[in-house]
């Protein structure tokens, strides 16, 4: 199975270096010196890691066989593939990977069904969790833990505990002028 690890992003400095969006929670063992990593677009790689460093709170990465900034900046949005066993699961019992969670049915604490999850959006601020609802909708629910409280794998389902208006219009407040809301 294949998992997408990073997000190549410029170019640095004039030796080959180029900043990545990491999409891993674990960039030591995916993003390690000597790693091989396919590519999308498929053109661009497989790419080796030859070093990698962090440089003002972003990791820096440096490819065999790129070795200046003309090429660095060719690699601009490529994305960071690694292939893993499907089984493998994070070291922490709260992290999921994105085929972990994709599928899986949506339900509230009293078990009515939202709907499946059909991906998930990795933000800056959070991931989001995109649901196809029963009836075709989509929607975007944060994966944060006081909303999504559990994940249950052996059982394909995910509980959220929704606060009002994340499900459904009618539930939500609407805000008025001067701080105040108004149900």
């Amino acid at each position: 199975m294949q998992l997408v690890v990073a997000r190549i992003g410029r170019a640095h400095g004039i030796k080959g270096e180029v900043t990545v969006e990491v999409r891993t929670d674990e960039p030591e063992l995916r993003l390690a010196p000597g790693a091989v990593l396919a590519t999308d677009p498929p053109s661009a790689g497989p790419l080796t890691i030859a070093s990698g460093r962090v440089h003002s709170g972003r990791l820096l990465l440096r490819f065999e066989g790129v070795g200046d900034r003309t090429a660095a900046e060719a690699l601009r949005n490529t994305l960071l593939v690694a292939e893993i066993d499907p089984e493998e699961r994070p070291e922490d019992p709260e992290e999921f990977y994105d085929h972990q969670l994709e599928d899986l049915e949506v339900v509230t604490r009293d078990g009515t069904v939202v709907g499946r999850i059909e991906s998930i959006a990795h933000l800056p601020a959070q991931d989001l969790l995109v649901v196809r609802r029963e009836d075709g909708g989509e929607l975007l629910i944060p994966f944060v833990g006081e909303i999504v409280p559990e994940v249950d794998l052996e059982a394909q389902r995910a509980v959220v505990d929704p606060p009002p208006g994340l499900l459904d219009e009618a539930g939500a407040e609407e805000a008025r002028p001067g701080g105040e809301s108004q149900a």
